[in-house]
This record gives C-alpha cells, sequence and structure tokens, in this order.
C-alpha cells in the first residue's frame, strides 16, 4: 500500500508539471503575438501618418505640384595680375520644357503651337526638332528647348507662359569680355557635346545636356575651379505651371557654391598694346616674367572678339571664324611650330660650350658668302670669337660649333654626339610639352638619331644635317618654347615651366608643376658668356637690332632669318631686359615678314619698353608697327 501511494503522488506531480509547461507556452504565445499586433499598429499608425497626416510628403509624391530647380552657381571671374576685370557673368535664361506635361492634352487650355512658335520667333520644324531633342533626353524631366533668351526676350515670354504647360525658364550665366582682348587665352565656354557627356558620366556625373563647360583656353583648363557647385530649389507650382513660392519655407533647397576667381599673370596693358600691334601679320608673341614663368603676353594674330563666341549666335560666329582663310581661331603661340632660324644659334652655342667643344674664345673661319658648306648672310671678317659670332648672327660659326659637338670624341661616335646634343635640348624645354595649363600645346621637333637612320639609310654626319646648327631643317619650335628659351638665359640657367595662372582667388595653391624650378644641365658661366653676346646684338656697332637700342632699358637679344618653302622667310627675335635684373623675356614670330630686324626686333622691343616703363616713347618707331601691313595670299 506504501509503494502504491508514492506511485500515486509521483503521478501527480509529473501532471503538474505538464500543466505549467502549456500555460508557459499560451503564455509565450501571446507575448509574441502582442508584439507582433503592437508592432503592426505602429506602422499602421505612421504610414497613416505619413500619406494622409502630413502634407509635406503628399506633395513630394505630387510631381505636378513641386518643381526641382537647378540652381547654376555663378562661374569664377578672370582678372589680369593687377586686378583688372578680364571676364565676368552676365544673365541670361534658358527655357526649360518637360516633354510629359508639353504634349499633355488639356481641353480647356488647348496648346497652340503655331502661337507659341511666333512668340518664340522659330519655325513649326524648328519646334519640332527640338522638342524630339528633349524627349529624346528626358520624357519626364525638364531639358532646354531654347538657350540664352535675352533679357529683353525673357519679359515678353515670361509674362504669358502660364499659358504653355510644360515650358518655365532657368536663370544661367554667360560670359562677357569688358576689354574683347586675349581670346585666345581666355578661351570661351558653350554646351556641353554628347563626347564630353560620355566622358563626364565615366567620372563624376556633374552635366547634364544643356550645361556649359570650358572649350578652350583658361575656360578649358580651369573649368573644375571656374564652375563652381551646383544648388537645388524647391518651389511649389500651380495647376497653370505658375510658382508659389518656396517648398517648406526652403528647408530642402541646397544653396550653389559660386566658382573660383582666378589671377593671371597677364598684363592686360601690354596684351592690348601687342594685339594693336600685331594688328595686318599673321604670327605670335610670347612675353614671360622670367622670374615665375607667369605668361605676361599671349598674342595670336590674327584674333577676334571673344564677345563673339557668346550667346544664341554663338554657333553662327564659329563657323564664320572656322571659315576664314587666315585662320583666326588658330593659337599661333603654341599650335603654330616653325624653323627658328638664327635664334637658335643661342641653343647650339650654349650646348657646344657646356659639352666642352667650343670656349667663348674658340675662333671660326668665315669667308662670308663664300663660306662652305654654309655662306653667310653677314660680312664680317674672318675668325670671330663667340661673342662677335652671335653680334653678327655668323651661321659658319654656329655650324662648325653644332659639327664640333656630335663629332666630339668623347661621345664615341657622330649618332652617340648627336644623341648627347639632343638630350640637351630636351632638359632646355624642347621638342617636348610643358603640360602646365595652355591648352592644345604642340611639342615641336627636334629629330631623333632614328629619323636619320631612317631618312639615310643610317649613313649621315654632321654635313648631312648641317642646317640644324643654324635652326633651319627638321628643327620646329613654337613661340611658347622660344620665349622660354630667352626666359632660361635670363635666369643663367633655369626656367619655370611657362603658365598663364598666377594664383586663386581663394588662395589655394596652384599645381607644384607651375612652381618648380627646371635646370637646363647648363653652368651658369655660360650663360653669362651669351648674355654678353646677346647685349651687342643691341649695343655693339654691328648688332643686328642696335637700331632699337634704349640707352636706359640695357636688352638683350637675337635677330632669326627663317626660310619658309611657302613664301618670304618669317621674321624672329627673342630677347629679355633689363640685362642685370630681367623682368620680362619675348620671343615674336612674324610670318613672311622678311628679316628678324625688320618686324619682330622692333614689336619686341616695343612690347619690352611698354611693359618696363608702362609707356614708350619712339611714336614713330610705335606708329609705323601699328599700321604696317604684311600682304598675305588669300587662299592661305
Amino acid at each position: 500500500m506504501a509503494g502504491r501511494r508514492k506511485k500515486s503522488i509521483t503521478f501527480v506531480h509529473r501532471d503538474f508539471n505538464m500543466s505549467n509547461k502549456s500555460n508557459n507556452l499560451t503564455n509565450r504565445k501571446l507575448l509574441v503575438m502582442g508584439v507582433f499586433v503592437t508592432v503592426g499598429v505602429v506602422y499602421l499608425v505612421r504610414l497613416f501618418s505619413l500619406q494622409v497626416l502630413d502634407k509635406k510628403y503628399k506633395q513630394l509624391a505630387d510631381n505636378n505640384a513641386l518643381r526641382f530647380v537647378t540652381q547654376y552657381p555663378a562661374r569664377g571671374k578672370i582678372f589680369d595680375r593687377n586686378g583688372n576685370l578680364m571676364v565676368f557673368n552676365e544673365a541670361v535664361y534658358d527655357l526649360m520644357v518637360i516633354p510629359k506635361q508639353a504634349c499633355k492634352i488639356d481641353s480647356a487650355r488647348p496648346f497652340d503651337t503655331m502661337e507659341f512658335c511666333r512668340l518664340l520667333r522659330i519655325s513649326k520644324e524648328s519646334y519640332v526638332e527640338r522638342m524630339a531633342k528633349a524627349k529624346k533626353e528626358s520624357y519626364m524631366k525638364p531639358s532646354p528647348f531654347l538657350t540664352q533668351v535675352s533679357k529683353e526676350d525673357y519679359a515678353h515670354i515670361a509674362e504669358v507662359l502660364y499659358r504653355y504647360p510644360g515650358f518655365r525658364f532657368q536663370t544661367r550665366t554667360v560670359r562677357h569680355y569688358p576689354s574683347a582682348i586675349a581670346a585666345h587665352t581666355l578661351g570661351d565656354i558653350g554646351e556641353i557635346s554628347q563626347i564630353e557627356l560620355e566622358r563626364d558620366k565615366e567620372g563624376e556625373c556633374y552635366y547634364r545636356q544643356g550645361d556649359y563647360i570650358g572649350k578652350s583656353g583658361i575656360e578649358k583648363s580651369y573649368e573644375r575651379e571656374l564652375r563652381g557647385v551646383k544648388g537645388l530649389k524647391v518651389v511649389v507650382v500651380d495647376v497653370h505651371n505658375r510658382e508659389m513660392g518656396r517648398f517648406m519655407d526652403g528647408e530642402l533647397d541646397e544653396d550653389p557654391v559660386a566658382g573660383k576667381d582666378i589671377y593671371l599673370g597677364m598684363d592686360a596693358d601690354l596684351q592690348a598694346y601687342g594685339e594693336q600691334l600685331m594688328v595686318g601679320k599673321i604670327g605670335s608673341v610670347v612675353a614671360v616674367e622670367p622670374a615665375t614663368g607667369q605668361i605676361l603676353a599671349f598674342v595670336s594674330s590674327p584674333t577676334y572678339d571673344p564677345n563673339l563666341l557668346v550667346g544664341r549666335e554663338r554657333g553662327t560666329h564659329y563657323k564664320e571664324l572656322q571659315n576664314d582663310p587666315m585662320k583666326p581661331l588658330i593659337n599661333r603661340a603654341v599650335s603654330g611650330t616653325y624653323p627658328p632660324g638664327s635664334t637658335f644659334k643661342t641653343v647650339v652655342g650654349l650646348i657646344a660650350m657646356q659639352s666642352g667643344s667650343i670656349t667663348p674664345g674658340t675662333c671660326f673661319h668665315c669667308s662670308g658668302q663664300a663660306s662652305l658648306p654654309i655662306k653667310c648672310t653677314h660680312s664680317h671678317g674672318s675668325s670671330p670669337d663667340f661673342a662677335n659670332a652671335i653680334m653678327n648672327s655668323c651661321n659658319p660659326y654656329f655650324y662648325e660649333s653644332f659639327k664640333a659637338t656630335i663629332n666630339n670624341r668623347k661621345f664615341g661616335g657622330v649618332k652617340q654626339g648627336y644623341q648627347y646634343w639632343k638630350d640637351m635640348t630636351y632638359k632646355m624645354g624642347l621638342g617636348h610639352k610643358f603640360n602646365t595649363d595652355i591648352p592644345y600645346e604642340r611639342s615641336g621637333n627636334i629629330p631623333t638619331p632614328e629619323y636619320y637612320d631612317k631618312m639615310y639609310g643610317g649613313q649621315w654626319n654632321a654635313v648631312t644635317i648641317r642646317s640644324l646648327g643654324i635652326g633651319q631643317g627638321e628643327v620646329l619650335l613654337t613661340p611658347l618654347q622660344l620665349a622660354n628659351i630667352a626666359a632660361m638665359i635670363a635666369n643663367e640657367g633655369f626656367y619655370y615651366p611657362p603658365h598663364l595662372i598666377k594664383c586663386f582667388g581663394d588662395s589655394t595653391a596652384i599645381p607644384e608643376v607651375m612652381t618648380t624650378k627646371v635646370f637646363s644641365g647648363i653652368e651658369p658661366q655660360y650663360f653669362r658668356v651669351m648674355k654678353r653676346g646677346l647685349r651687342t646684338v643691341f649695343s655693339g656697332p654691328a648688332g643686328t637690332a642696335r637700331r632699337f637700342e634704349m640707352k636706359d632699358i640695357p636688352q638683350c637679344g637675337k635677330t632669326g632669318t627663317a626660310q619658309n618653302p611657302h613664301g618670304n622667310y618669317h621674321s624672329n627675335f627673342v630677347a629679355f631686359a633689363p640685362e642685370d635684373d630681367p623682368k620680362i623675356a619675348i620671343a615674336v614670330i612674324i610670318e613672311n615678314g622678311g628679316y628678324g630686324a625688320t618686324w619682330a626686333a622692333p614689336i619686341a622691343s616695343l612690347m619690352i619698353e611698354k611693359y618696363i616703363r608702362g609707356y614708350t616713347v619712339r611714336e614713330e618707331l610705335e606708329k609705323r608697327m601699328m599700321e604696317g601691313r604684311i600682304s598675305y595670299k588669300s587662299e592661305r
């Protein structure tokens, strides 16, 4: 009996445990269900609040009630080195279209296409073409329909625009050039091309169809800095497409950030003066500050008014300039390559002295016109030393210097000697681009030994390529490279890569490449010898530029007369001044201008005087240069 009672108690205890477990499971189920119900109620309440009570999200969901307007930033202004304003902004208006809204049929207000075309002064064909382009860009989002509408037309159109659903105005800015100078340097902006858009999509995706972008010059080189950062404005519009005010008092708006202002190294007065001197001539003037590499003047002639490439007529004017036989769109200062002629004797002489092939006292025989294998254009007597050879621009002397360099036994052969010579020209900034902020720069040409191997079947020597010793033959330089040679001599052995920018308006540092000295590999003592020789070009009794000497501004220079297969010689000149503390280095090339002293030397000397003195006193020379014209064939 005792055993049975104990067993019974055990069963009761087991039943009691099972009952407790069942109750616990039920409680847990109820708890979980309660949590889910609570969460569901919270979500329902929140959704009700968002979709019904909160008007903000209702309006955000209604594209017809809100308009998202891109706020374009003010493009950075451009100043010269003295703070003179060269480029600023003017407001224009782009007419935007949302094709979906414009194509929506409203029986109460039917869209009168012909009336709309008359309002915009466009043809129906133009309307169809523009609308098709907008649809291709986006059917739901705004695209440019008519760009750069003037203030006067804007006021007339905006007054009745509410009649035409899907259309609205977007404020934009275009560039204005108060002095109408330096077109090639400043460049221009235009509507972004499809190729530029595709390139942008691979990177930061900043632009949209219809946006403006720098196309050339400074506008292209510093597009990222000048353009600024876009903003956004959200506005409420009524059923007639009229703006009713800011949404949420502008809480969702983003202010645009203006682009950086840029200060150029250019002197606007000197630039304008150079353009005046070059009227009626084809060529260029490049002036550089030796101490910084900043470009003081960057003249390419013929030039054009940069304001022509602004506004709705930009395309028409661009085609006219493109079809002009004088090719005014070409920036000859960096895209034109020329045989440097006798200005190149500075390079040949410096390399010959550095290699030990000649000394400043070395003399070479000259028989004037009877000299062989290169004749001399001057009758200055025999055996000049280096300084006299520079003053008289003696062809035989520099041919012999070139030959002595590439035949120098220490190099082990003509080809090795020539390779040394070529490598030295590279160190002096020739045969390659400077790669600073100057777009469309060309490298020029210093031929390689391989080039001559191919041309002459491996059989060539100093006589074969003798023209290089006097700046002819295959050697080609840009005016920018020539100006840099003058700056390097002025600095006695180094240069700063020539560049356009001086600084940013917000004190952002300019790229390091523009502030780093480049050494020529030639010892300063040889540059001092060269400077003495170049001084005699102005001051010596037989100096080729002695007529343009200024007693109070000691100038150093070298004339050049480069042969040209397409007509008369090119007139070349390089110079710097003052001799002991150079402030300006300059190169001038006048196509078909004849001797270097005819056009290039006097223009360079006047530019030097204008920059250093601030004015000119040689009125007769100035008048002759400004009024002088060179005849060019119309088929150029």
